[in-house]
């Protein structure tokens, strides 16, 4: 299979301090590949310099087999590479529907167009409404984001990053804070989403990330420590050392 991410010999310091320390990484097309790691561990910074946000002090980054180290965020996300995050950053004022309307709009570049009735736009409701169906998000749609359970406002996240119709999607801890029978369904959502769109998560739920990953990496201290399947990564005396059992934040 073709190599969508990558990373080669990627360091970030901060002064002395070494957060992401000559880390290779390679996520095929279509993976469902989780990070994990105990808390430092460096995994936050990685998907900060994957997207962006961050810039290396080494190394190189590569997306869809373009260098992507010196490009913007908003390049990278144009280029199908798309992050969820820790915290929900949603339109509380806006539908469910208006929401994702909205992030196709953007996509399309019309976002300056928004003033346009909803029921104009008749294109761009259709394809938001197939993402919420998708997603089990349909029944919400003229809901206030706001007013949706915990869970229903993580699914709503990502279908805002399903809009921008990702190649790559980054998802950090996207169970955090979730009841535990929300997010095993959002997990259920999540491994339904098409291997066109592939996966890059971290969490901290050792239950939910065994179910989930194809291929899990584990990362202490800012390096690479281990890279293997669940059944593997389960039973490493090494990773039972350093993080089955820890909490992760």
């Amino acid at each position: 299979m073709s190599i969508v991410l990558q990373t080669q010999d990627l360091v970030r310091r901060f002064g002395g301090f070494v957060a992401t320390d000559h880390v290779d990484l390679s996520i095929e097309a279509g993976a469902r590949h989780a990070l994990i790691g105990p808390n430092g561990a460096g995994k936050t910074t990685l998907i900060n310099l994957l997207t962006g946000y961050l810039a290396p002090t080494a190394g190189r980054i590569g997306l869809l087999g373009q260098d992507v180290t010196r490009m913007s965020q908003h390049e990278r996300c144009r280029r199908g590479l798309v992050r969820t995050f820790q915290i929900n950053q949603l339109f509380d004022d806006m539908t469910v529907l208006e929401s994702v309307a909205l992030a196709v709009s953007e996509r399309h570049g019309q976002g300056d167009r928004w003033w346009k009735p909803l029921a104009a736009q008749t294109d761009t409701v259709e394809e938001a409404a197939a993402i919420l169906e998708q997603l089990g998000l349909l029944p919400d749609a003229y809901e206030l984001t706001r007013h949706l359970a915990y869970g229903r406002q993580r699914l709503i996240e990502i279908a805002l990053a399903l809009a921008l119709r990702p190649k790559v999607l980054l998802l950090d801890e996207p169970a955090a804070g979730v009841p535990t029978s929300e997010s095993r369904e959002l997990f259920e959502v999540i491994a339904q989403l098409p291997r066109e769109v592939t996966i890059l998560l971290i969490e901290h739920d050792m239950d939910l990330v065994f179910r989930f990953a194809e291929r899990i990496s584990v990362l202490v201290s800012g390096a690479l420590l281990l890279e293997d399947t669940p059944e593997v990564i389960a039973t490493h005396p090494l990773v039972r050392q350093v993080y089955l059992g820890e909490s992760d934040g």
